[in-house]
């Protein structure tokens, strides 16, 4: 297994603490993995195996267990019948039990426990869970393998004369540990495998989405136009001019699940001078390149935008919250910002000859950082005081 240990020192930083653990993610990110890695730790911390009590609901084992009863059954069957120290709960995919927060809110309240969850779905953060325990979970994220993790997977030196080309396949397949760790040959299968198993599984089923083909051409409208405004009405005149007559209710709750599924991303449009988040047309991102590129047919071009997804992505794996900027009538890419920290990010596939792309960032009157990232390598450094980064080095850089 390969070792993830940005997520896993944040696992251990909130072990045995009252805070329950939640890993957030979308399907085949490599959630499983780290609950593993988690219980490896333990073991070697010298853990006793039987005060670990991992389930994983998607397995033959445990599928059968979808009901709030059944839950508290087989804990009942797997729980210790005295206390004798504290017991740790790995539970995988948990939001396909109905009523699992009431169970876990009762396990937290009657023993000694350290409980860590995992879930596709963000709606398992939302309605009972946030009531029952309220300022009483921490959220971890994870995404597919970041640009650095996928080097070391591939066992690429970051001063390697292999990274540019490394960098080519990662835009191209993507992140997902399985697809990295595949043959070429059957890369783009995988990949189709992950696509239909998150749509159908994660957002349609889920939902009680009857029509997936609405659905299906949304997700290849939006992997189409990562990085462009786009609202529900937009998205209806396009499906209508395909032939598929919807409406913008409809759009909108198929958006939704699309976020909830870990699918794609939203950032809103945020005004720096005013200060205020705008009522208008956001942009979306979708987890993974290589699944960009499976839901739009596997055809190139688009590169810039493509480029913009893969910094927006990375922005959010280092823990910013990431919006798009406007001031006045200019577009700053992305405003992300951390604790007390502010970043602002220009994207651009190659620097334009008859302009800077550092004239946006200079109107911005802070002293935050501000940088441009580019798609293609550059000797110049800095352009009025702004660096110019290019996307492998930046990639690489320290957090």
């Amino acid at each position: 297994m390969f070792q993830r240990l940005h997520y896993l020192k944040q696992l251990i930083q909130f072990k045995d603490s009252d805070f329950i653990k939640v890993i957030t993610g979308v399907r085949r990110s490599g959630k499983s993995v780290l609950l593993m890695l988690y219980k490896k730790y333990l073991l070697q911390e010298g853990i006793k195996e039987n005060h670990i009590i991992y389930m994983n609901f998607e397995s033959f084992d445990y599928q059968t267990i979808t009901t709030e009863e059944a839950f508290r059954q087989k804990l009942n069957e797997l729980l210790p019948k005295k206390e004798d120290g504290r017991i740790y709960l790995l539970l995988d995919e948990i939001q396909v039990v109905e009523g699992w927060q009431r169970v876990i809110n009762g396990i937290r309240v009657s023993f000694n426990s350290d409980i860590v969850i995992t879930g596709s779905n963000a709606n398992m953060l939302s309605g009972e869970l946030a009531t029952l325990l309220s300022g009483r979970y921490i959220e971890i994220p994870i995404y597919p393998l970041s640009f650095s993790e996928f080097l070391t997977v591939r066992g690429i030196e970051t001063d390697s004369r292999q990274v540019d080309s490394a960098y080519a396949d990662f835009e191209k397949y993507g992140g997902f540990p399985s697809v990295v760790l595949a043959e070429e040959s059957i890369k783009d299968t995988i990949l189709s495998g992950i696509f239909d198993t998150i749509v159908l599984n994660d957002v349609a089923l889920r939902a009680g989405v009857k029509d997936a083909t609405a659905l299906k051409l949304i997700i290849r409208f939006l992997a189409d136009n990562v990085g462009q405004l786009v609202n529900a009405s937009k998205i209806v005149n396009t499906l209508k001019s395909e032939g598929v007559h919807t409406t913008v209710h409809t759009v909108n709750r198929y958006l939704d699940l699309l976020e909830n599924g870990y699918l794609f991303y939203r950032a809103k449009q945020y005004d720096i001078r005013g200060r205020e988040y705008l009522r208008t047309n956001g942009k979306y991102f979708i987890v993974d390149s290589g699944l960009r590129r499976n839901a739009v047919g596997r055809k190139d071009g688009n590169y810039s935008n493509r480029l913009e997804n893969i910094v927006y992505i990375e922005l959010l794996r280092r823990g910013y919250t990431v919006d798009v900027g406007k001031l006045d009538s200019k577009e700053i890419d992305f405003v992300a910002r951390k604790l007390d920290e502010t970043l602002y990010v220009q994207v651009t596939y190659e620097l334009p000859t008859n302009m800077h792309e550092t004239d946006n960032l200079l109107n911005i009157r802070d002293n935050y950082k501000k940088i441009v990232v580019t798609g293609r390598y550059y000797e110049i450094n800095q352009i009025d005081g702004i660096p110019i980064i290019y996307i492998v080095d930046w990639l690489l850089s320290d957090r």
